[in-house]
């Protein structure tokens, strides 16, 4: 039985642990807001000051820390490559997985020029969803460490792949036309299915990337531009050299039509093994007459003996010229080109050794509906 001792000590002791309360719990719930306070005020100055890490479309197990880790602070042993504006890494993470990571080096983060493109590529890349455009994962901002986290291609990209022998004589045709194909339906997407537009403006074999299974990706949208219809899209000459559309020298205006170029002279390249710049350049020459396309092909590797192989070969060097017009208006669109690739192939009637190029540059493609032909060439 408690006695009334006890009793009168547990009111006691429970009235003087109210009484504490009481006065504590609003300076307990001050602090906590003000904590939570502080922290958001943190966030948004960090974020004002442009030190920002974000991943997305990944398992969300990626840190800042797990990057400069996997790189040893961007080591040189990690170093795949050296870009127009920065260098890419390769870093296997703590899940297993491997990522490409592309870095703005230190001097050029304080350029605007280069800030402006990363930014550009971070913004055009976090809107875009195509199979053949290479996926980028997330990025960090910071004013002294910049950095992209790419999917990781084993095989490098395409200008690589092609200047040297062996790697060369691993794509073979079949290979070589399925990477245009790929180019081809990434660049219609973003010129068809976007709103507004997006041109590349930097389609080159630097900027295609393949995987290890030989498949092509596009890839590096530093340079790439919205195309708002109510404004003149005047802008300065960006690109490579030697994929360049003629035609921004003296109009200075980008259009659709500029990525329609670079990709035919892409497409020349696959198939040639080589940049076309010798075989552009003889297009108006007496010469250019008696080049067949066999002359062309690229000798590292055996010529097509299946006549749909040949078809197809004979179908994108048709494609590669009706891009590389000098008229803007006289090339087709990337649609017209994609839904072509998609078209019933038919086999080459006549042996690929008597086609020549002056019959393929005379072939009149426009941009209507896709043909259910590859070419009619002559017996």
């Amino acid at each position: 039985m408690v006695s009334p001792a006890s009793i009168s000590i547990s009111v006691v002791f429970i009235t003087m642990v109210l009484t504490l309360l009481a006065f504590s719990l609003p300076g307990l719930v001050v602090y906590f807001c003000l904590r939570k306070n502080q922290k958001n005020q943190n966030e948004a100055r960090s974020t004002n000051h442009g030190n920002i890490f974000s991943i997305w479309n990944y398992d969300g197990r990626i840190a800042y820390e797990d990057i400069i880790k996997a790189t040893n602070d961007f080591d040189i042993r990690y170093c795949i490559g050296t870009g127009g504006y920065g260098s890419v890494y390769r870093a296997q993470l703590p899940s297993g997985e491997v990522v490409a990571l592309k870095k703005l080096h230190r001097l050029e983060a304080e350029n605007p020029a280069f800030d402006h493109c990363f930014r550009n590529e971070v913004q055009m890349l976090a809107t875009v969803r195509h199979k053949s455009i290479v996926k980028l994962y997330g990025f960090c901002l910071h004013n002294k460490c910049m950095f992209l986290v790419y999917e990781y291609m084993q095989k490098g990209s395409l200008f690589c792949a092609l200047r040297f022998d062996v790697e060369a004589s691993e794509i073979g045709w079949t290979h070589r036309v399925k990477i245009v194909e790929a180019m081809a339906h990434a660049l219609s997407y973003l010129h068809h299915d976007c709103t507004p537009p997006i041109v590349h403006r930097d389609i080159s074999s630097n900027n295609i990337l393949l995987n290890s299974e030989l498949e092509a990706f596009v890839a590096d949208f530093g340079t790439a531009r919205l195309l708002h219809p109510n404004s003149s899209n005047q802008t300065v000459i960006a690109g490579t050299y030697g994929y360049i559309a003629p035609e921004l020298a003296y109009t200075m205006v980008v259009t659709e039509k500029c990525d329609v170029y670079s990709f035919g002279v892409v497409a020349l390249e696959i198939i040639m093994g080589r940049h076309p710049r010798d075989l552009l350049s003889s297009l108006s020459k007496p010469s250019f007459e008696s080049i067949m396309i066999t002359d062309v092909l690229d000798p590292r590797l055996p010529p097509p003996t299946n006549p749909i192989v040949a078809g197809n070969i004979v179908q994108v060097v048709t494609m590669a010229f009706s891009c590389v017009r000098p008229e803007p208006l006289s090339r087709p669109t990337m649609r017209h080109l994609s839904q072509e690739f998609l078209s019933r192939r038919k086999a080459l009637a006549a042996p690929l050794r008597t086609v020549s190029l002056l019959q393929l540059w005379n072939q009149k493609m426009d941009s209507g509906q896709p043909s259910n032909h590859v070419i009619n060439v002559p017996v």
